[in-house]
């Protein structure tokens, strides 16, 4: 069987049409080249004349195939990206040709968009990878297949190249149901659950700011299911009835919504502390607390959010890799004031 990582390095593919080939040109090569590429893709290299079906250029996608028929691709060299690298320090976990693993700072926005043009994760990445991004989509660009809100800090993987890219996006897209993908978060929020462990599962939509997210009901328009595992790992100034005033929350993701784990732990009267869309109206609870802990949490201006573990099944080993960052300075020091 072709090795499909071979076959996306090299810049002409030649094919020859078996004896059970059938169908559509672009179906048959997107079978062919092993998912290397989406079919879409295909169709687009097809249509700007870089396939020729036996010595002659095609340009015809429906075109039918033929056992023999002889099919030469000439791939075009990725496109410079539109973002431009920078030289921003990356936290590297771990790299080779196909995946990088960082450890992102909070306030680093991870892709280019309104208001953060520059500056961005994907600024670094196309930086520090340099050549050794095969393209995504013929453009010469990280895959990015999940995020990590601004102010989040935490473990992220990126792909290196189309196939890594695909393989990473249906890991992510299964949210580790059937496969190794897992996710777990580290949280300090008000109060305590409840329960000590627990699962909150509650659809997500946009609420009236475009911005923010909103637990709403199943038959919403744009509910989407949403489920956290969470687990409560420590609890700060604790009461004779068993409440704190503050906890630190292991949470693990059965789906990925948009700031699924602050809205989920806010619904359940747990906000995390200095989270500035979610918890405003706990802000005065920071006076409960004694010193220096109340100076702490007042001085504590993001989500106390770290994405602290990422496994993931490698796209082209199909080892199961497990990555790891530690807490980062605000955040520990935060959690060390409320212990005291």
């Amino acid at each position: 069987m072709n090795d499909p990582f071979k076959q996306a390095d090299a810049s002409r593919k030649v094919l020859v049409a078996d004896d059970g080939a059938e169908g559509r040109m672009d179906a048959w090569l997107t079978a062919e080249l092993a998912g290397e590429f989406s079919r879409s893709r295909i169709k687009s290299l097809i249509e700007q004349g870089a396939v020729s079906l036996k010595g002659v250029v095609c340009r015809e996608p429906k075109k039918k195939i033929a056992p023999g028929d002889l099919v030469e691709i000439d791939l075009p060299e990725p496109e410079d990206p539109e973002p431009k690298g920078e030289d921003i320090p990356l936290d590297v976990l771990y790299e080779d040709a196909d995946v990088i693993v960082i450890a992102k700072p909070a306030g680093l926005v991870v892709h280019p968009g309104a208001g953060n043009w520059t500056g961005t994760l994907v600024n670094a990445l196309i930086h520090h990878c340099g050549a050794s991004l095969s393209g995504i989509g013929g453009v010469r660009r990280p895959g990015i297949v999940h995020r990590l809100d601004k102010d989040t800090s935490g473990v992220m993987v990126a792909a290196k190249n189309d196939i890594a890219h695909r393989h990473l996006a249906d890991q992510f897209a299964d949210h580790g149901r059937t496969g190794p993908l897992e996710r777990a978060y580290r949280a300090v929020v008000w109060g305590r659950p409840q329960q000590l462990h627990g699962t909150i599962d509650a659809p997500l939509g946009r609420s009236g700011d475009r911005t923010k997210r909103a637990v709403k009901r199943e038959d919403a328009d744009d509910a989407r299911e949403a489920v956290t595992h969470y687990e409560v790992v420590e609890r700060f100034h604790e009461k004779p009835d068993a409440t704190a005033l503050a906890s630190l929350v292991e949470c693990q993701l059965e789906t990925g919504r948009t700031h699924q784990i602050r809205v989920h732990m806010a619904h359940i009267g747990c906000p995390l502390i200095g989270d500035p869309d979610y918890s405003a109206g706990f802000r005065t609870k920071a006076n409960l607390l004694p010193e220096p802990a109340k100076a702490a949490v007042n001085a504590f201006h993001r989500q106390a959010l770290h994405a602290f573990l990422l496994a993931f099944e490698h796209p082209r080993t199909g080892e199961v890799l497990e990555f790891e960052a530690p807490m980062p300075d605000d955040m520990r020091e935060l959690v060390e004031a409320l212990r005291g």
